[in-house]
């Protein structure tokens, strides 16, 4: 496997020790367990080797971030800066069709939240359902957009510790819920 730009190749692979490190910290911080196995392999696939996509013959560099099924189990800076700009909208009334700035429906609040962010996403958790990349639940990371039912009529942000920053529905306050109490998930998408 190619070294990765601006890694030092001391000593064999120290580069990949110190993402396979990285990897695993960020992981444990937001409450994933992974084994050393695991962190190896998705550093490995991270940086564009086994498993990864795509044909062999493809064009491109070595090491690139083509196409690739792999989800690193981490947030991505967008979904965080959405899921605090929701935040702020905590204890504005529901209201369908909503989309601000007095009162949100649930796809309206999560529309509004990534546009602050610079992400431009559909009007409906209906389109919403095919943003971004799938992620799996185990691999759900505060920020990714999480929509629900099998028709996929309600959308939220998943903000960690098992919680849905959401507009719920009339008569709930924007705000958190377990997501326990939430309707069957249909699909996670990360942007």
């Amino acid at each position: 496997m190619p070294m990765p730009t601006g890694l030092s190749s001391r000593a064999g692979k120290p580069w990949r020790t110190r993402i396979v490190t990285a990897v695993a910290a960020t992981a444990v911080s937001f409450g994933v367990l992974l084994t050393s196995g695991t962190a190896l392999a998705l550093a490995d696939d991270g940086l564009g080797s086994a498993g990864s996509s795509g044909s062999s013959g493809s064009s491109g560099s070595a090491g690139s971030s083509g196409s690739s099924d792999l989800v690193l189990p981490v947030p991505t800076t967008e979904g965080l800066g959405a899921l605090a700009a929701a935040f702020v909208q905590t204890g504005k009334p529901y209201l369908w069709g909503g989309v601000g700035p007095n009162a949100f429906d649930c796809s309206g609040l999560v529309q509004w939240a990534y546009r602050t962010v610079g992400v431009t996403l559909p009007r409906t958790s209906q389109q919403m359902a095919h943003v971004g990349r799938s992620v799996p639940l185990s691999m759900m990371m505060p920020g990714d957009i999480i929509i629900f039912y099998k028709d996929a009529s309600h959308v939220g942000i998943y903000a960690g510790f098992g919680q849905v920053f959401n507009a719920y529905g009339n008569g709930v306050p924007i705000g958190l819920t377990p997501l326990t109490a939430m309707p069957p998930i249909k699909t996670i998408r990360q942007v």
